[in-house]
Formats: C-alpha cells, structure tokens, sequence
C-alpha cells in the first residue's frame, strides 16, 4: 500500500493539473497538503513583508474553494503554517511515507525547498505544469533558449506551438491516510481587502474566464489592453493564474475554441501574446536561474542605491507627479495595477527617483494580487535594463504617458480624490 503526500503550491486547483493526476494514479493513500510559511509575513530588509493583505485575502478564498472541491471527492485539505521541512516531518513520522509530489516552481527560493526536503530523505516527484506550452516540445532546449522575446516567439510560432492540451480532473482521489486533520482558523481578513474586485478559487476563476468569452471581450483585447480604469480593459486572468486557480494551457484552449467559432483577430492573437510572454519569463528561470535575482540581474552593473526616504515617497503615492501617485495609491487600495501603470510607475522609481529596481519589485510582491515570482522578477528586469532585452532599458516619459493614457485626468481623479 502506497501512501503520499500531494503538496499544493501555486496549483490551486484540480482540473488540469498533471502532478496532482499523477500522485492520484500513484498512491493508494493520499494526503493533500498545504503549508502557509511564515516568514512570508516577516520584515524584508526593506521594511516590509512578502506578503499582503489583499493576496493573503484572495489566497485564503482559493484555498477554501480547494478544500470544497477535494471534500467532493471525499479527500480534504491538510492546511498548516510552518517550516516546510519541520511539517513534512511530523507528517512521515504519523504516516510513515517520504514520499511528496508536487508541481515544480523553477525559482530559487522554490528549488531550495525541493533540494532540502530531498537531502533530508524525501523522495520528491516535482513536475513541471506551469506553463502554457509544453517545455518539451519547444524547438530548442531551454538551456539554450534564445534571449529576445521576438526571437523566442518567432521560433514557437515557425513550430506551430500553441499550447499544451490541458488535463481532466480526476474523478476519484485516494483515501486519505489515518490522520487528524488539523482545524482551520481563516483570518477574516475580507473586511482589509474591501477594494478588490477579485474572488479566489477555481470556481471562481471558470466564471470570470466564461463570462469574457462569452462577451466576446477577446475580440477588443488589443485596443484596450492599455486602458487603466475598469474591469473589461484587460482579461484580469493573473490573480486566477498567479494562485493556479487555472492554467494556462485551459485558457488558451478556450481561446483556441473561440477563434473557431468566432474567428481570429488581432485581440485574439494578442491575448495569446501575453500569454506567451508569461511562458517565456518562466522558461528563462531555466537559462540564467539565481542571476536573474543578483543586484545586476544579466547587466554588469549594479543597481541604484536604496535610499528610504524616495522609496516612502513612491510606495505611498506622494511624489509629487500625479499619474504616479494615483497609480501608487491604486495598487495599495486595491492590490492590482494595470500592466501599462506597473510599467510607468515602475520606470519612474528607476530613472526619475533613481531607486533601486529590486526595492521595487519586492514592494509588489508585497502589493500585489496577482503576484507571480516570475513575471515580476521577468518584468522589472526588463524595465530596469537588467534582463534580457537589448535595449537595456525601458524608460518611460510621464508627462507623454500622462498625455496618452489619462488626456481627461479621469483616472487621476479617481485615485486622488
């Protein structure tokens, strides 16, 4: 009789998820896992935590929908906080098995994790299913992968890629193990996060990513994607896609469907884009690993000089430059930004303030619902000059941006009213 732990990480979910169909098809007992790791909510050496009330709000949503869904099925969800290590152990010492499989998260932090419970006697089964496009079957190895996006992109489409076919759920889960199970206490922390118009969890993601279909918003995606105020500008997929509340591979075979019903258009292949470029951040985790976290990122140098009077100007949303401000004000209100704000308030803290991008990036992991370790490390690297792009650097002019995206001040008003 084979028993094993099934590790939930950023997968939220059961349909199309090939680690979690594997340990099912694997164990004879399984006990469905997941470990909320305190020092997430610990001080950074800037000041703050990882983690903020509006993801911790969304996550606990998602996690509890989880729970639902496995309950169906008549498993649970074995849910604590601690030391990955420290409950994996007390885990094997009440069930007697080593054995965890898990999705693979190819960064650092992630692979340490991995790499300790290993050498600690674990035997780890990690795959890789974050992506839109199968790894495999890519045209190069990703070792090898070229480093411009275009270049990337030109040779996925030349192979024909467009996504990897996405995975049922499964219809029965493994018993669990002889067990108790740990009682939940939720924070009610939903009184905090009022200014969020997201829901976690996997059902709620199937609803929003139904209703966009079916409103036909793919059709308009590539002239709004740049808009700031609403909900419908963009496809507001990251906060679902970011907890693994869906995949990837589920949403681009949905658009795969729509083009045959409706047909191809430029929003349509757009939508695709975007969702190409999430791939492509994650495939360089492949290439260059921990130097895409170095101070330098790729460049040879450093970045600018932390100075924490500027940065409590900028997080805050009192520089002085409206459209910042109101974009800074936005982000901590409600924990999302739209992608051409996180660009502009981002250039501004690199090249206006002279900040230092890492401090950045790590106010919006703190920030930030949709956070995702690799799109935000990808992201300001590209801002900042320090990833991949040969520009080396991408700074924006506020006052043009201003002229383009808020001629009205409309959006302004609404952030610093």
């Amino acid at each position: 009789m084979t028993t094993a732990f099934y590790w939930f990480r950023n997968d939220l979910r059961l349909e199309d998820n090939p680690s979690f169909m594997q340990a099912c098809k694997s164990a004879d007992h399984l006990l469905p896992v997941y470990i909320h790791q305190p020092n997430l909510e610990q001080d950074t050496v800037w000041g703050f935590p990882r983690i903020g009330e509006h993801r911790q709000v969304f996550l606990d949503q998602s996690l509890q929908e989880l729970r639902s869904q496995l309950r169906d099925l008549g498993s649970d969800l074995y849910e604590v906080a601690g030391d990955v290590l420290d409950v994996f152990e007390k885990l094997k010492a009440q069930t007697q098995t080593d054995l965890i499989y898990c999705e693979q998260i190819q960064a650092p932090e992630e692979l340490e994790q991995v790499a300790l419970l290993s050498s600690a006697g674990f035997r780890m089964n990690p795959i890789w299913q974050s992506s839109m496009l199968d790894a495999q079957s890519l045209p190069f190895p990703l070792q090898e992968m070229p480093d411009v996006f275009t270049q990337f992109r030109q040779q996925v489409e030349k192979k024909g890629l467009r996504f990897s076919s996405p995975a049922d759920a499964p219809k029965s889960i493994p018993p669990l193990p002889a067990i108790e199970m740990p009682s939940i206490k939720v924070c009610d922390r939903n009184t905090l996060s009022s200014g969020s118009k997201f829901q976690g969890g996997a059902r709620s993601a199937q609803t929003h990513i139904q209703q966009y279909f079916e409103r036909r918003l793919p059709d308009t995606y590539k002239q709004t994607r740049n808009g700031l105020i609403g909900m419908d500008y963009s496809s507001k997929f990251s906060p679902w896609l970011a907890q693994g509340c869906c995949s990837a591979g589920s949403i681009a075979k949905q658009l795969a469907d729509y083009e045959i019903c409706y047909g191809a258009n430029d929003g349509t292949y757009w939508l695709w884009f975007e969702l190409l470029w999430r791939d492509y951040f994650r495939f360089l985790h492949f290439k260059y690993g921990t130097r895409l976290y170095y101070s330098k990122g790729l460049s040879k140098t450093p970045s600018n000089q932390f100075d924490g009077e500027k940065f409590s100007k900028w997080s805050s949303g009192n520089t002085g430059e409206s459209l910042i401000d109101a974009g800074m004000r936005e982000l901590k209100k409600t924990g999302y930004l739209s992608n051409r704000m996180r660009q502009i308030v981002a250039s501004y803290w690199i090249y206006d303030m002279n900040g230092d991008w890492q401090a950045g990036a790590a106010w919006f992991e703190y920030q930030l619902l949709d956070y995702d370790v690799y799109s935000n490390q990808g992201n300001w690297l590209y801002i900042a000059g320090k990833g991949t792009d040969p520009r080396g650097g991408r700074p924006f002019n506020v006052t043009k941006q201003t002229q383009d995206h808020d001629p009205n001040g409309v959006y302004r008003q609404i952030w610093l009213a």
